[in-house]
């Protein structure tokens, strides 16, 4: 409910499940680029779809629908909104903004009010990050995994977040227009169509994300030259969960070889003594399968696929020169470390999972993006006649088709 009439704001708290929290996590840190400000990290739908991860916008269909009605309701603007922006942000340590309305950008004048989901908890995933407002009530929003924040996107509503000290912070965030001409829908089904266009829901389609350039995954504290200082976000994602990529492309043995080429061809992930047997098709396929099993471990270890595995093999000096194997550093492993460090995991930094689980993670992340890629092939003609994304259940969809 508003606290203050003179300054409009809603909080919803549990709106989001924890699985749902932590799926969002999951595409998120899968998928993740540099973002608008130092520190910070997004995932837009449009990048999704341009990196041939398009069924990973299914997830976030539901919760736009139901955020745009919880606006049109609370701020009394019934059928008059349109979404004008969402996206997957997170801010590392360092990261924090002063005050400010989110419309007091002249490029971005259409935004009218903003919903901010918190993935995750102050005090048990990072520390800093608290949300204020300048004025009205509440002044602090302390963020907890689960809980929404409504507000109107102007002068009423000028707010501020608090550095952040510790940890990663993560937030789905949208915007809210009242000109069409602004609505992002029109703009990703374009987008999709591109895509989908020719496809068929019988005709197998590839599920394996392809990157975007490299420069547009590479962090650098001080925003200086590219590969200068930083570190490459895909590697440094797999390198704070305890792995990294190999590579065994014979091009990549001339030292004068760019390694970041490395991380758009077949490699494999390792340990610091044992290499994995599965080979991706890049980077981003590699690390999308790992974060899929950080975030179904324990549903993982329970299947039977998952609990004997003998594909893995030692990493000894005599196999990396027998397969002209190189190890693939891209960036600082410090910085990566104090960037994506966990507060959570405390003193044990290395996820509860292993080469069974990641075995097992392997199958189900295939079976789980087929899933969502059906789903969106049965969906898409829909979205294009009506112009517009929106969910409508499955068995209404096959039953009409």
């Amino acid at each position: 409910m508003a606290a203050d009439a003179e300054h409009p704001r809603l909080i919803l708290h549990n709106f989001l499940s924890l699985d749902l929290c932590r799926e969002l996590g999951f595409i998120h840190k899968s998928c993740c680029t540099v973002g608008y400000r130092p520190n910070v990290f997004s995932t837009t739908l449009s990048h999704l779809i341009a990196t041939n991860s398009a069924h990973l916008i299914l997830p976030f269909i539901s919760i736009r629908e139901s955020l745009k009605e919880k606006a049109e309701e609370f701020f009394g603007c019934e059928y008059q909104l349109f979404i004008e922006f969402t996206g997957l942000i997170s801010w590392s340590k360092g990261a924090s903004i002063g005050w400010h309305s989110d419309d007091n950008r002249p490029y971005l004048k259409q935004r009218d009010f903003a919903a901010v989901c918190y993935l995750n908890s102050h005090g048990e995933d990072f520390n800093g990050g608290l949300f204020c407002f300048q004025d009205g009530e509440p002044t602090t929003v302390v963020p907890v995994s689960g809980d929404v924040i409504m507000y109107t996107a102007d002068s009423r509503n000028i707010h501020s977040v608090d550095e952040i000290i510790d940890g990663e912070r993560l937030t789905l965030t949208l915007w809210f227009s009242r000109d069409s001409s602004h609505d992002e829908d029109g703009k990703l089904i374009s987008l999709l169509s591109q895509i989908l266009f020719n496809s068929s829901i019988d005709e197998p389609i590839s599920h394996l994300p392809l990157p975007a350039p490299n420069n547009m995954y590479w962090f650098s504290p001080d925003q200086g030259s590219l590969y200068q200082s930083g570190f490459d976000i895909r590697w440094a994602r797999a390198h704070v969960l305890g792995y990294t990529f190999y590579s065994f492309d014979d091009q990549l043995l001339d030292s004068s070889h760019n390694l970041s080429e490395g991380l758009m061809s077949p490699l494999r992930l390792a340990t610091e003594d044992e290499l994995f047997y599965k080979e991706f098709l890049n980077s981003l396929h590699a690390l999308q399968v790992l974060q899929f099993c950080f975030w179904k471990a324990f549903e993982l270890r329970e299947t039977e696929v998952g609990r004997a595995i003998s594909n893995v093999v030692p990493l000894s000096q005599s196999l990396q020169e027998k397969s002209s194997g190189r190890k693939l550093t891209m960036g600082d492993h410090q910085l990566a470390e104090m960037v994506f460090h966990c507060i959570s995991n405390h003193d044990d930094s290395k996820p509860a999972f292993g080469w069974a689980d990641l075995h097992a993670a392997v199958v189900a992340w295939g079976d789980y993006t087929c899933k969502l890629r059906k789903e969106l092939l049965i969906r898409f003609p829909y979205w294009r006649t009506y112009h517009s994304i929106f969910f409508v259940p499955l068995v209404d969809l096959e039953k009409e088709a």
